[in-house]
């Protein structure tokens, strides 16, 4: 089978750095590059982490791009009360060796897919997607590589977790959302109500700390709760959802993005009945075997050592 070109959008962030290790080790997907992006954290402090991620799964061959460093119009919000200052929790990395890349990360993805086969690269998405936007709005022509855009984001009837209405990566910037909804992309979601059903619980968790490698430790580390309760496995479902389809189930829908109100910024309003009459424009993921996600992500984490 041939593998799989990717580029990882990405504000690592713990769920992040997950989602990428799982990408990294696993041989269907060829990860072109990474690009950060400012969300969880400034994008001083996503590109240097997602430069070590690289560098602890022995992959410094990845890689790294900044990309945009504030949204397109809001003030950035971040989330170091989740994330720590570090971005990565209590777990703690040396400096990374890996060189940042001296190309914007945006024009890097323009680059890569206009040389691109039609529809051959697939776009991923793991944090606010102001990068992606802006990238299709210097280069609409893009458009025409990218076999799909697959997105974490977004929510229905888990409502918001930042706000009321509004997902983090949404609520970042909505306006960058909201062209990624319009440009025709053929776009898959992944919202909190996937991802709110990935928990990770301390059985899960321990099967990985039981594989026992430095990489498998890391992984344990990150997705220990730091509060009650475990946390959602939010990005990793991306990936997961392009190495098993089959563990998801969705529905072709429209969605779009609220920019204006100041109550409900970021909601995305997801028109699973058909009543707004405007036409479908993302495949919007409602169902999830959650054990069989943790299942692949313990296979895949077992193979870096």
């Amino acid at each position: 089978m041939a593998e799989r070109r990717i580029i990882i959008d990405t504000d690592p962030g713990i769920d992040d750095a997950v989602a990428i290790l799982l990408a990294l080790a696993s041989p269907e997907l060829k990860v072109e590059g990474l690009v950060a992006v400012a969300g969880n954290l400034p994008l001083a402090i996503t590109e240097r982490n997602a430069r070590a991620i690289c560098e602890l799964a022995g992959r410094p061959d990845i890689p790294v791009y900044a990309g945009c460093s504030r949204p397109i119009t809001r003030t950035l919000i971040t989330a170091e009360h989740f994330h720590g200052e570090s971005g990565l929790g209590t777990w703690t990395l040396p400096e990374p060796a890996v060189p940042l890349q001296t190309q914007h990360g945006i024009d890097f993805t323009i680059d890569l897919l206009r040389a691109a086969p039609p529809k051959s690269v697939t776009w991923c998405a793991l944090g606010p997607l102001t990068n992606v936007a802006m990238a299709l709005v210097k280069a609409p022509d893009i458009a025409a590589g990218v076999a799909e855009l697959v997105l974490m984001g977004g929510a229905s009837r888990a409502l918001g977790n930042t706000t009321p209405a509004a997902e983090f990566n949404i609520h970042v910037d909505p306006h960058a959302a909201s062209i990624v909804l319009d440009s025709g992309l053929p776009v898959t979601m992944v919202p909190l109500d996937v991802t709110h059903e990935v928990r990770s619980t301390a059985r899960r968790i321990e099967a990985i700390r039981a594989l026992g490698t430095p990489v498998a430790t890391a992984v344990a580390e990150l997705l220990t709760p730091a509060g009650p309760g475990p946390d959602a496995l939010h990005d990793p479902c991306v990936v997961a959802y392009l190495l098993a389809p089959e563990l998801f189930g969705g529905s072709y829908v429209n969605v779009a993005v609220e920019c204006e109100s100041a109550l409900t910024i970021g909601m995305t309003v997801i028109d699973w009945r058909g009543r707004s009459a405007r036409p479908a424009n993302a495949s919007v993921l409602h169902t999830v075997d959650a054990d069989g996600v943790y299942a692949l992500l313990i296979e895949r984490i077992s193979r870096l050592s």
